[in-house]
């Protein structure tokens, strides 16, 4: 009789222990969840795109995308006006370490206005750097622009285009 009541009473205490590592578990999720919130809270204003509007309708502000990225030195790669994309490369440069590469890459994505007289230009500009060309080809690390003048650069030029196009 002894042995099975110590042995209901060590069940209970095992279920108990088991209660209470599964709700320590669980409130240790939330806590993991709030500081990744939080790491991605800091690191989400890095990866976020430059937008700017233009008064011009989306097929004459493509061509002006076009022309700007040209004059910048970046090469078409891939999109169209009807997909209202454009993405497009810099020339390879050598990177800061012997050895290593460095690219440019831009992508535009353009939408019309709510008014359907106006263009909206999302644009991101992420660095591409290749640090061993010569051991490991194609493992490259792609990171976002954040404090460059291309950005302006680039919507400058865009509204030059489209001012010369209005004439």
């Amino acid at each position: 009789m002894f042995r099975r009541t110590h042995m209901v009473a060590i069940n209970r205490l095992a279920r108990l222990a088991l209660v209470a590592a599964l709700l320590a578990c669980l409130s240790g999720c939330e806590s993991v969840s709030d500081a990744a919130a939080g790491v991605r809270s800091r690191l989400a204003p890095r990866d976020e795109p430059r937008v700017h509007t233009f008064e011009a309708v989306p097929r004459l502000t493509y061509e002006a995308v076009r022309a700007a990225a040209a004059q910048m030195g970046y090469r078409f790669v891939r999109g169209g006006p009807a997909q209202g994309e454009y993405d497009a490369v810099s020339n390879i440069a050598a990177g800061e370490r012997e050895g290593s590469s460095r690219q440019l890459s831009l992508k535009a994505r353009l939408r019309a206005t709510l008014d359907g007289k106006g263009t909206e230009i999302t644009l991101r500009i992420t660095e591409i750097i290749e640090s061993d060309t010569s051991n490991r080809a194609g493992l490259a690390t792609e990171t976002p622009l954040r404090d460059s003048p291309q950005y302006e650069v680039f919507f400058r030029r865009v509204k030059e285009a489209l001012a010369t196009a209005g004439k």
